[in-house]
């Protein structure tokens, strides 16, 4: 063989390796998606700590590659770096880390301080059950239709932990779809909002929160650890993470911990998530008949767990009195997009009347939400395991 035939059969074995000859048309409608999660991120401010990670982990995840070459470089390949990045999802081991940078970052004291707070946080489960008995109906498996309504929870971690046990085929899915409606609170919720309150509602002035002792938050995660974990066994990691974080930052004696887990450690494994959740979106797994009713089932379970928030609040008002009457906005934060729901109570409250704070009441129902979507998580993990 001469010299030009050597470089030509080597060149054109080269190109057979590159993008160009193995892209397919699902490979490059995933890369405009994941350049439109990027664009929500950075253009509209939807989350850009989420999307940014997921956007750029969907355009890595799509880029095409000879698969038979065995270069163990694509997220289902063995040995290969993102899939060993992506244990951390499959085997589900990131979401319990990610609660416990929420239970270290967040102050229950909205909570304790009002309990019945957490009824509304129970209430908006209903959307994560509602959309359990609609997947049913449309013939998703039992496994298969639990990982597909706890979206409804708005809680991406929570999704992913629950799908990667029961409904691991369809977990690139979820959390995507999972991690989209979280972005879109501020998108999907307000028009719910207006839609299911009056102007004589959304004026509502609720007492101010009673001052909590540091005993009781120290008390909190160790007496709600020990309720939460009692009646759902199953929900441990999550929930025994989320308390555990909590605590150490309500000790006052484990402050560099705390701040550790709120910061550095819960940065790297949001961005390990993000990254590797979009990476699981490979075109040839994704684009199917099933991702595209994940997301509206998925729709379906946020609206309803929205509504459900903002319903249960104007009915526990009936019995209430009138000086102790609760603001039907902070309804929709009853899910668990913390603090993302509880911003958006309160600006829909500002909007009608500026001298009406409603962030730190409507915290209670989103932490409680936190708790409750875990909850949910457990029971649905315990009945079908």
């Amino acid at each position: 063989m001469g010299f030009i035939d050597f470089v030509t059969t080597n060149f054109n074995e080269f190109l057979t390796y590159t993008g160009f000859a193995n892209a397919t048309v699902g490979n490059l409608i995933m890369i405009v998606v994941g350049a439109v999660f990027i664009w929500l991120a950075i253009k509209k401010d939807f989350e850009p700590l989420l999307l940014v990670p997921i956007g750029l982990g969907i355009i890595l995840g799509n880029i095409p590659f000879k698969t038979d070459a065995g270069l163990e470089i694509g997220l289902y390949e063995d040995n290969s770096v993102l899939n060993i990045f992506y244990q951390g999802v499959r085997l589900g081991w990131y979401p319990p880390l990610v609660f416990l940078g929420i239970g270290a970052m967040t102050d229950f004291s909205a909570l304790i301080s009002n309990p019945k707070l957490i009824l509304i946080g129970a209430a908006a489960q209903f959307g994560i059950f509602g959309a359990y008995m609609i997947a049913l109906a449309m013939g998703f498996e039992p496994n298969q239709a639990a990982g597909i309504a706890i979206i409804g929870g708005a809680d991406g971690p929570t999704a992913i932990f629950l799908s990667s046990k029961l409904s691991p085929n369809l977990m690139g899915a979820i959390a995507v779809c999972a991690y989209s409606y979280m972005a879109l609170v501020p998108v999907i919720q307000p028009p719910l909002m207006r839609l299911l309150t009056t102007n004589k509602e959304r004026v509502i002035h609720m007492k101010p929160a009673r001052q909590v002792s540091q005993t009781e938050r120290i008390l909190f995660p160790i007496i709600g650890l020990l309720l939460t974990t009692f009646i759902v066994p199953s929900g441990l990691p999550l929930l025994g993470m989320l308390f555990f974080g909590n605590l150490l930052k309500e000790s006052g004696k484990t402050t560099r911990l705390a701040k550790t887990a709120g910061a550095a450690l819960n940065d790297i494994i949001v961005m390990l998530l993000g990254l590797t959740v979009g990476c699981s979106t490979q075109a040839s797994e994704f684009l199917t008949l099933n991702t595209i009713l994940i997301f509206a089932l998925g729709a379906f379970a946020f609206i309803i767990a929205s509504t459900s928030g903002i319903l249960f609040v104007k009915f526990m008002n009936l019995f209430l009195s009138k000086d102790k009457k609760l603001n039907p906005l902070i309804g929709n934060a009853g899910v668990s997009a913390v603090p993302m729901s509880a911003r958006i109570s309160n600006n829909i409250g500002l909007e009608y009347d500026r001298h009406n704070f409603l962030l730190m009441h409507a915290m209670g129902p989103n932490v409680a939400g936190v708790i409750g979507s875990a909850v949910a998580a457990g029971a649905l993990l315990g009945f079908l395991s």
